[in-house]
């Protein structure tokens, strides 16, 4: 399903006026960056578990840094009411043009696919920060009950079994 989804946003940039980096680009940003997020919490939960908590500052100080980068940005992409920045905003800002008469007749159409696609990209950006929130809340709470004892750490890695190269 996600591979049909971006696969999806692949054929709309085929279709979009003014060409698919326009509408991918954004999203390639937020959604690099929340991966980023989310291997820190990874990190910092193997670091936690593997009761060596003392170093969880060396990805925990990154991930507080990452989160509020991007989720500043990811909230100026949707919200922002400059046409520039928002994705929201610069839909709005079409609608209202189309609405005026400023577009001309054979430009609708195209007109009506930057704004859904503006839509769309505004969703998707709500959802990646959605997403990355519960990650960083579950994390938290995960990190909380293990440094506190409530949760007793199960680690669950194989055995370690050597090649016959190393032999």
């Amino acid at each position: 399903m996600i591979v049909a989804f971006w696969g999806y946003f692949l054929f709309q940039g085929v279709l979009d006026p003014l060409g698919g980096i326009n509408s991918l680009w954004p999203l390639f940003g937020i959604s690099n960056q929340l991966l980023a997020a989310i291997a820190l919490c990874v990190c910092t939960t193997v670091l936690i578990k593997m009761e060596k908590s003392r170093y969880a500052l060396i990805t925990l100080a990154p991930l507080v840094w990452d989160v509020c980068a991007t989720m500043t940005a990811s909230f100026q992409k949707i919200w922002s009411p400059i046409p520039a920045l928002g994705f929201l905003a610069h839909a709005r800002y079409l609608a209202d043009q189309i609405a005026a008469g400023a577009i001309p007749a054979g430009q609708v159409l195209q007109t009506q696919q930057l704004i859904f696609n503006d839509r769309l990209d505004a969703l998707v950006t709500f959802i990646f920060a959605v997403l990355v929130a519960v990650i960083l809340i579950e994390s938290g709470r995960n990190w909380w009950l293990f440094a506190s004892g409530r949760k007793r750490v199960e680690l669950c890695e194989a055995p370690v079994e050597l090649s016959r190269l190393t032999a």
